[in-house]
């Protein structure tokens, strides 16, 4: 018997796939006899007039049924005389391409459907570039409803020349086209005698027969550590699932990022010892002396991987809300994650034509190519060469939707040769010299609420009472460092980023720094956060309500705004994010200047 085949069935909406499985399992006498017996009254009820509906197989949520298309990934197992399958079968509505997505990654080879009477869709177009996107390289297009063209060898030949056409720039390691009809059987499991013009493999007989096997490129032994196990104080073990290669016990392995090295001195294979772990085994491997290992960290031997904070990458957009550069993200890749954002993208990838397009912003569906930034150091590989450790997801971190899924294509080099350069006079040094504790007041709230007259009176405070301090107001830096900056939602992502980096150098070199700036967004608020240090940001809101805010307008800003003469304008038309978790809030509206000053200084005692 042939290897496990784990393959995906896609293509655009109503194209066939899940009828196209459906009579496959029905032909081949794959089913239960309840199963079987549960189709026949159930299509009574269906949408083919009584006739069999194969589709209901696969097609079990009731909305899908009363719409007739698919919404959630289905998975059938089965196993003919030559093999055994795992198929899922995907939705074809744009709306659900994400759920294409999560099917295509487990996938080792796709069965593309394509419409006969329609020929190849944008959507048909955008699954197969998904597929190759997630590393697929087997691909069978079943050019479907055959009987809708009489089964003209015309029609088929002139999708067959469409479907080469997209192939030549996608690396297709193998590739064929069979023409079918679902509904009616023709090439699904038995030879059509309606196509005798046809003389290739059924699409069964070829998925049975078809060597999916690759030639990787992955070397050594990779295991990404996922959990460290201590059940008592004399074992300690960490537990991960190989993702390349084999281990024995003896054996010298490197601990990344730290490129320690360390001798193993137990291996585990479920609950039971053995003398070795090799690739799909769950393992706790135990070390011989104590190193510094947690989730994230990586085992090697006999292979490399890169340890940097940057990288260029491939990724499918996934969400409702468009991407804007510079936004920060979670990154789950291997099993480390951490804060990201995308620097730059440098181009999108046209669905239809595959052409490269100049893009600062990405909308959900599409595909580009872009430079990825990571909060701190992190362990990957090429996905050609290390699939496991080459692949990511990124993570909204206000809704915890997946954003985005994406493959790395290589490491920036210029990440590889900047090295963090370790100082004599550290920060906490500059600190004790100072006698104070450095960090961040960050002040937020609407224009007009306060801020720069609340963190101006602050610093006079400080600074009579002999600390050292910086403040950055919005409107000065904007005049300077941010003044090639405007104000959409990318641009004010990027100035709040330089101003928090700004900070952070300010904490270094001992300062107490006082920020005044709108900020907001929760996500750019969260990334200052990140960027400065949990313990060092202190998040202020000034909640002066926007009524006061406009009464107080010197400017005459807010009038501009709601006259349509400012664009993007925080209150009128553009939101701000109330924080949901300030350590201090304020509202200048209630008390003098002086007392809003008594009341945060107060509130900062056990900070500073």
């Amino acid at each position: 018997m042939n290897g496990l085949l784990k393959f995906i069935t896609c293509g655009s909406v109503d194209d066939g796939k899940s009828t196209l499985i459906g009579h496959m399992l029905y032909d081949a006498k794959l089913l239960f006899a309840d199963q079987e017996h549960a189709l026949e009254l159930d299509s009574k009820v269906g949408s083919r007039e009584g006739k069999i509906d194969y589709s209901l197989l696969l097609d079990g949520l009731m909305a899908e049924r009363e719409q007739g298309i698919t919404i959630d990934v289905a998975y059938r197992y089965f196993t003919t005389e030559k093999r055994s399958f795992i198929v899922a079968d995907t939705p074809g509505h744009e709306e659900y391409t994400r759920n294409m997505a999560v099917g295509a990654s487990f996938a080792d080879l796709a069965v593309i459907l394509v419409d006969a009477s329609l020929g190849i869709q944008v959507q048909t177009r955008r699954h197969v570039r998904i597929c190759a996107l997630m590393g697929i390289r087997h691909f069978v297009f079943a050019v479907n409803k055959m009987d809708l063209t009489n089964y003209k060898q015309r029609e088929f030949k002139k999708i067959e020349k469409e479907i080469k056409k997209l192939a030549i720039d996608l690396e297709f390691e193998n590739m064929v086209v069979i023409p079918v009809s679902a509904t009616e059987g023709d090439n699904v499991t038995l030879k059509s005698k309606n196509m005798p013009w046809y003389t290739g493999d059924t699409l069964l007989g070829y998925l049975e027969n078809v060597d999916v096997e690759q030639e990787t490129t992955e070397e050594g032994f990779i295991l990404p550590v996922q959990r460290v196990c201590r059940p008592n104080s004399e074992f300690r073990g960490f537990q991960g699932q190989v993702a390349c290669g084999m281990v024995k016990q003896g054996e010298e392995i490197t601990v990344l990022p730290s490129r320690e090295k360390i001798i193993v001195q137990s291996i585990f294979v479920a609950d039971k010892e053995s003398s070795q772990a090799e690739k799909g085994q769950a393992v706790t491997i135990s070390l011989n002396r104590e190193v510094d290992v947690s989730r994230g960290c990586v085992f090697v031997k006999d292979t490399e991987l890169t340890v940097s904070n940057m990288f260029t990458a491939a990724i499918l957009w996934m969400d409702d809300l468009e991407l804007k550069q510079g936004k920060n993200y979670w990154i789950q890749i291997g099993t480390k994650m951490l804060p990201a954002s995308i620097m730059n993208i440098k181009y999108r990838i046209d669905i239809g034509s595959g052409e490269h397009i100049a893009a600062t912003k990405l909308y959900k569906n599409e595909i580009a190519v872009c430079d990825i930034v990571l909060s701190s150091e992190a362990v990957y590989g090429k996905f050609e060469d290390h699939r496991e450790m080459g692949s990511f997801i990124l993570i909204d971190r206000v809704t915890n939707m997946t954003s985005a899924c994406g493959i790395v294509e290589h490491s920036l080099r210029r990440s590889e040769n900047i090295v963090w350069q370790k100082l004599d006079i550290t920060r906490k040094a500059r600190a004790e010299r100072m006698e104070q504790k450095p960090v961040t007041l960050w002040f937020t709230g609407l224009s007009g609420a306060g801020k720069s007259a609340l963190a101006n009176e602050i610093e006079k405070r400080l600074s009579v009472s002999g600390k050292y301090t910086m403040l950055l107001d919005g409107d000065n830096i904007r005049m300077g460092l941010n003044k090639d900056l405007g104000f959409e939602p990318e641009d004010r992502i990027e100035n709040i980023r330089r101003i928090a980096e700004v900070a952070k150098l300010m904490n270094d070199a001992g300062l107490i720094v006082l920020t005044s700036f709108i900020s907001p967004f929760i996500s750019d608020r969260r990334q200052a956060r990140d960027i400065i240090g949990t313990d060092s940001f202190i998040e202020i809101y000034v909640s002066t309500p926007l009524e006061e805010c406009e009464r107080r307008d010197v400017k005459g800003l807010y009038q501009k705004a709601r006259d349509g003469e400012i664009p993007n304008f925080t209150g009128v038309s553009s939101p701000y994010e109330v924080p949901k978790e300030a350590d201090i809030t304020i509202d200048t509206s209630e008390h003098s200047l002086q007392e809003c000053v008594d009341l945060v200084l107060k509130a900062l005692e056990d900070r500073m």
